[in-house]
């Protein structure tokens, strides 16, 4: 017998993960802050650092936003192929969700209408993600992402010539284009295949992968520790300032694509990398 949840109890979930999300920060990344202390080598570049982990400590004891960009609410949702649902639409409940949290948590509302430039008022609608996987139980991840990081993506539809050093380039284009507008240290997310619509959310879904854990793909993990060196190379630094701390973590994510094809996507994050999941 599937097993039946009714979408209503997702809202508490939906509302608790993007609360926190918002005001504490992951140890993971915490963790990377320190480690990059430790090879920063520029002074005002290790001030920066030491001013954003002073920053996390202060949101997290007084329970307030680490930044004022309190973000585009992404839901990433995997749902095990023997769940079925009760009750209101799904999106209807995840968007409820975001309503509570947005409204509760005091935290800014940054979503309007793209024409008309009217927003919303409860920072809806989320963007949503799902995946169908094996068993009963479905697991929620939340991303509120910033739009100052999100308007530096880029999308490529490269030739199958240029290889994996042409992919290389055009992911150190877009961090070098972007500069210190993404507030560095980044998180980069690298998509590679699939279509044109599909590898920008591979992009964004390497975003959701704890910092620093490879790829399963040995080949793949060889690339983004090359990749990220190279990106630490170019000197932009923390919040732009200069440095050897440019990024924290790359990581990438790829898809099957057609034999013409070479679909490219990079999404980076700030350094307010807000993230928050749970298990029902």
């Amino acid at each position: 017998m599937p097993r039946v949840i009714d979408t209503t109890t997702l809202i508490p979930v939906v509302r608790r993960l993007f609360m926190q999300a918002c005001v504490q920060l992951g140890d993971d990344l915490l963790e990377s802050l320190h480690l990059a202390l430790e090879v920063e080598e520029s002074p005002l570049g290790c001030e920066v650092v030491q001013t954003l982990l002073q920053n996390a400590a202060i949101a997290k004891e007084k329970q307030i936003a680490c930044c004022q960009d309190t973000g585009t609410a992404i839901i990433y949702l995997q749902i095990g192929q023997e769940v079925s649902f009760s009750g209101a639409p799904l999106y209807e409940s995840l968007n409820e969700g975001v309503r509570q949290a947005y409204r509760d948590g005091y935290l800014r509302m940054s979503m309007l209408d793209p024409l008309s430039r009217l927003n919303s008022g409860d920072n809806t609608p989320a963007v949503i993600h799902c995946e169908i996987v094996s068993g009963d139980k479905i697991a929620i991840e939340v991303l509120p992402k910033g739009g100052g990081s999100e308007n530096m993506s880029r999308l490529g539809m490269l030739v199958p010539a240029v290889g994996t050093s042409g992919v290389r380039d055009f992911v150190l284009e877009t961090v070098i284009l972007a500069g210190g507008k993404p507030c560095p240290p980044l998180i980069v997310g690298v998509g590679i295949g699939a279509t044109a619509d599909s590898v920008g959310w591979l992009a964004k879904k390497a975003l959701f992968r704890p910092l620093g854990t490879p790829h399963p793909d040995s080949s793949i993990a060889a690339l983004e520790q090359e990749w990220l060196a190279c990106v630490n190379e170019t000197g932009i630094g923390p919040l732009g300032m200069g440095g050897r701390t440019t990024a924290l973590a790359l990581h990438i994510e790829t898809g099957g694509c057609h034999i013409t094809s070479l679909p490219v996507a990079v999404n980076l994050q700030c350094h307010a990398h807000r993230r928050g999941s749970a298990v029902l």
